[in-house]
């Protein structure tokens, strides 16, 4: 089955070009491409794509504040940042908002169709030096235990060590011996007991951040 996108980019070229490379794939599927945030409010919760990639820089609403207000009406979209800002205080912002990959528009083609494919498996896919910064974040903050941790099972811990240290769903079930969809409940109880909304958020609320 393919895995549905929707691009919301409000320079043409960059929408447009995007679109007609993805659509080039049978694995995707573009089902809206909007150029505001406030469109993709509107047409987010009817489109529901598995993935959202979403620029910050939009005229009106960004990025990220369209993100905070549409993911709880899009449950089941997964949001990819794609922008020129690598500052530490706007990739924070948009994980924290919910985002769960952040690509800069130097990524090339078809690293954007794989970190999709990667996304959509359970994945949190970066371009590298963002990566390199959340690295060093959590190996700051390891040591840093938090009563948070204290709600975790001992199998829950684990698993939230393996998604700390990038592992996508399918290799932790490997690692682990269970099977993906064990690994799945397992996250939504960890998210539920941390009260977070995606991998990002776990990791800094159990470590400390």
């Amino acid at each position: 089955m393919s895995i549905s996108i929707a691009i919301v980019e409000d320079l043409d070229v960059v929408r447009n070009g995007l679109k007609d490379f993805i659509s080039l794939s049978t694995d995707f599927l573009v089902v809206g491409s909007y150029k505001s945030g406030e469109e993709a409010l509107q047409k987010l919760p009817e489109t529901r794509p598995d993935i959202a990639i979403m620029d910050i820089n939009l005229p009106g609403m960004n990025g990220i504040e369209c993100i905070r207000q549409v993911k709880d009406k899009s449950p089941g979209t997964q949001f990819m940042m794609f922008t020129v800002y690598e500052n530490d205080d706007k990739v924070f912002e948009a994980l924290k908002a919910g985002a769960s990959g952040y690509l800069l528009k130097n990524t090339g083609l078809l690293q954007i169709a794989e970190s999709v494919k990667e996304l959509h498996e359970g994945g949190s896919p970066m371009s590298a030096n963002i990566a390199r910064k959340m690295v060093n974040l959590v190996r700051g903050d390891a040591d840093k235990k938090t009563p948070f941790l204290d709600l975790l099972s001992p199998r829950e811990k684990e698993i939230l060590q393996l998604l700390a240290k990038g592992l996508l769903y399918k290799e932790i079930a490997e690692q682990l011996n269970i099977t993906t969809g064990t690994v799945r409940i397992h996250i939504h109880k960890i998210y539920e007991k941390l009260h977070v909304q995606n991998r990002t958020e776990a990791i800094n609320k159990a470590f400390g951040k």
